[in-house]
């Protein structure tokens, strides 16, 4: 395949990123909600309504599980609004986190009585997250930061420049240069 066929490099790195973060959320989410499932059903005695089953949800029997998939969930996001060093060592973050969520998914796999299933979606969500992390840590440096309209400009006070006339630096502004007197669209 050709690079014409692929498209530019901006376009690219676009798309890597969208990947990236997709599968870094996916999987996050993925072993969330598999570890809040009833994993292993004991049964229980009912007394006078007869015996029961009592479910214990992932999260009861590996708790560190389910936040650290919140972590990679908050990461996933985080990804967008970083760049550079930074990007990269949170692709770190994620791969690592994505490791430790697959080994409680594996050591879920390992326990007797428990349901394979939900382990086993915690294990696929883990290896996901650990995934998209790894190429953000590995591929991070191709791809684009976030658009300059949201950083402080230097020795700018806010977003607003005070050089310009009141009505485009902002509504706020320009309702405050009225409760003064003064005309907002005349700088």
């Amino acid at each position: 395949m050709t690079d014409a066929a692929v498209g530019p490099p901006a376009v690219r790195g676009r798309r890597e990123l969208a990947y990236a973060v997709l599968l870094c959320l996916a999987g996050a989410g993925l072993a969330a909600w598999a570890v809040t499932r009833s994993w292993s059903a004991d049964p229980t005695a009912g007394g006078s309504l007869g015996p029961g089953r009592s479910g214990r949800t992932g999260a009861d029997l590996l708790p560190w599980v389910s936040a650290l998939a919140y972590v990679g969930l908050a990461g996933g996001g985080a990804v967008l609004a970083t760049g550079g060093r930074l990007r990269r060592l949170l692709g770190v973050l994620l791969a690592v986190v994505g490791l430790a969520v697959a080994v409680g998914g594996g050591v879920g796999l390992g326990e007797t009585g428990v349901s394979r299933l939900w382990p086993a979606l915690v294990l696929a969500g883990g290896l996901a997250l650990a995934t998209g992390g790894a190429c953000t840590a590995w591929r991070a440096g191709r791809w684009p930061a976030m658009g300059a309209r949201y950083e402080r400009r230097a020795g700018s006070t806010g977003p607003a420049d005070a050089d310009r006339p009141a009505v485009e630096r902002g509504t706020r502004d320009a309702w405050d240069a009225l409760d003064r007197g003064e005309d907002p669209t005349v700088s």
